[in-house]
C-alpha cells in the first residue's frame, strides 16, 4: 500500500470534525517526514490548515465563550448606531452644507483629511456590525477575514485624526480600538488552541528546516527571490534606514557642503531615517518577482517608487506637523512638484533600489541567516518593538513641537512630558533640516 501524503495523513486526523492533541503531534510528524526531501512550501502549509479549518467542526453561538456573546450582541448594536451617526454626518458633508456651515473656508486638504476621515468611521461601523452578525452566526473565519479588513480601516482613520487634531482621546480610542480587534482576530482564526500550536509548530519545522539547508528567507519556487514575511520585511526596513542614512550623509557632506557634518537622522534615537527603510520595503515587495530583470528595468521601477514615496512623506509631514524637510523647487523639475520631489533624487533612489535588488538583497539573506535560527524571533521582537517605540515618540514629539511652535502652551501629562524632555532646542538639534511652519499644517 502506498504511503500516505501529508494532505492525507491531515483528512484523516481531523476526519471525526475535531483536532486534539494527539492529532497535532500526528501531522507534525508527517510534515517532519515529508521535509526531510523537500520542504513544505508556504502554500502546502496553508492548504494544510485549510483542511483542517474546513472539516474541524464550526463553533455556534451558544459555544462561544461568554465575553464574545456579549461582544458580538454589543458590535451589532454600536456598529448599527455608528451606520446611522455616519449616514446623517456623510450626507449633508457631501452635499458641503455642514463643510460650509461648521468649518467656514478650509484648504483642499483638509477637506479630503476631514472626508476621508468621516468614510473611514461609517466603514468600521459597518464592519463592526457584520463581525458581530457573523458570530452569531457562528462563523469564526468569516467574522476573521472582516476584522482584518477593519483593522486595517481603523488605521487610516487613526493617521487622519492624527492629522486634524493631534494627539487626543479620539486617537486613544482607535489605538483601542486597534488592540481590541488584533486581539479577537487572533482568538478567532485559528480560535482553538490546537490549531494555533500546529500552525506554530508548522512554522518552527519550516524555518528549522531551511536552516539547515541554507535556504532560509528564500521564496518558495514561482514566487519570487525572497520571502515576503515579517522577519525578511523587517530586517530590510533596518538595514535601509541605516545604509540611506549612511549614503546621505556622505553625499551631503561631499557634495553639498564639503567637509561640514549635518544631523540627518529621522527618529529620536539612532542612526535611522525611515524613508530610506520604508523604501527599501516597497521596491522589495514591487520587484521581488523580477529581481532578474534588466537593470533598466528595476532602476525606472524603484526611481518611480522612491519619488513618490518622497512625495508623499513630505506632503504628510507638512500637513500634519507644518514640517518641511526637503524643498527641491530649484531643482530640474522640482517645481512641477511643489519641491516635495524632482528628477535628480527621484534617480538617486532608482539607483540605490538597482544596487539593492540587484547586489544587495543576497548579501542581506547571508548576513541575517547567521542570527540562529532558534533565536531570530526573540531578537526580532526586541528590535520591533524598540522601533515602534521609536517611531510613536518620534511623531509625539514632532506633534508637540508643531504645537508650541504655533503658540500651544502644554498642558500636564503627556504634552508637559514632551515639552521638558524634547524642548524645541532639543528637537531643533536632533532634526537639523527640519523647518516648522504651523501655518502650512491642517490644524491651524
Amino acid at each position: 500500500m502506498a504511503e500516505k501524503d501529508i494532505f492525507d495523513v491531515t483528512r484523516d486526523v481531523v476526519a471525526d470534525g475535531s483536532l486534539d492533541e494527539q492529532g497535532v503531534d500526528t501531522i507534525l510528524a508527517a510534515a517532519r517526514k515529508h521535509s526531510e526531501e523537500q520542504p513544505l512550501t508556504t502554500k502546502e502549509c496553508s492548504e494544510i490548515m485549510s483542511i483542517v479549518r474546513d472539516r474541524t467542526k464550526g463553533i455556534t453561538f451558544s459555544e462561544l465563550p461568554m465575553p464574545l456573546r456579549i461582544l458580538s450582541i454589543l458590535l451589532i448594536i454600536t456598529g448599527a448606531l455608528g451606520v446611522a451617526a455616519g449616514i446623517m454626518v456623510l450626507v449633508p458633508m457631501i452635499s458641503g452644507d455642514l463643510i460650509q456651515r461648521e468649518l467656514g473656508e478650509i484648504t483642499a486638504t483638509t477637506t479630503l483629511v476631514i472626508v476621508l476621515s468621516a468614510v473611514c468611521s461609517f466603514v468600521s461601523a459597518l464592519l463592526s456590525f457584520l463581525v458581530g452578525v457573523r458570530l452569531i452566526k457562528g462563523l469564526r473565519g468569516a467574522a476573521s477575514a472582516l476584522i482584518n479588513v477593519n483593522i486595517a480601516v481603523t488605521v487610516v482613520s487613526l493617521v487622519c485624526e492624527f492629522m486634524l487634531q493631534g494627539i487626543g482621546f479620539s486617537l486613544l480610542l482607535n489605538i483601542a480600538q486597534i488592540a481590541a480587534q488584533v486581539a479577537l482576530s487572533t482568538y478567532l482564526n485559528p480560535s482553538l488552541v490546537n490549531e494555533s500550536n500546529l500552525q506554530s509548530g508548522l512554522r518552527k519545522l519550516d524555518t528549522e528546516v531551511h536552516a539547515k539547508r541554507g535556504t532560509l528567507g528564500l521564496a518558495d519556487p514561482g514566487e519570487g527571490y525572497i520571502r515576503l514575511d515579517f522577519f525578511n520585511l523587517f530586517w530590510i526596513f533596518m538595514v535601509g534606514c541605516v545604509v540611506g542614512l549612511v549614503v546621505e550623509l556622505i553625499f551631503h557632506m561631499v557634495v553639498i557642503e564639503p567637509g561640514v557634518y549635518q544631523d540627518r537622522a529621522g527618529l529620536l534615537w539612532g542612526p535611522f531615517s525611515p524613508i530610506y527603510g520604508i523604501g527599501g520595503v516597497l521596491m522589495t515587495i514591487a520587484l521581488n518577482r523580477f529581481k532578474d530583470r534588466n537593470i533598466i528595468f528595476i532602476f525606472i521601477v524603484c526611481t518611480i517608487i522612491g519619488g513618490a514615496f518622497e512625495y508623499f512623506v513630505s506632503w504628510f509631514m507638512e500637513v500634519s506637523f507644518g514640517a518641511t524637510a526637503w524643498d527641491y523647487s530649484d531643482q530640474f523639475l522640482g517645481d512641477i512638484f511643489g519641491g516635495r520631489t524632482c528628477l535628480l533624487y527621484a534617480s538617486m533612489f532608482g539607483v540605490l533600489g538597482t544596487v539593492w535588488i540587484k547586489l544587495l538583497l543576497p548579501v542581506f539573506l547571508k548576513f541575517f541567516n547567521l542570527i540562529p535560527w532558534k533565536w531570530r524571533y526573540s531578537v526580532t521582537l526586541v528590535c520591533a518593538s524598540f522601533m515602534l517605540v521609536n517611531c510613536v515618540m518620534t511623531l509625539q514629539a514632532l506633534d508637540n513641537w508643531g504645537a508650541r511652535k504655533a503658540g500651544h502652551i502644554p498642558a500636564p501629562g503627556v504634552e508637559q512630558f514632551y515639552a521638558e524632555n524634547f524642548n524645541d532646542e532639543v528637537m531643533a538639534n536632533r532634526f537639523q533640516t527640519m523647518e516648522i511652519t504651523p501655518e502650512k499644517s491642517v490644524r491651524k
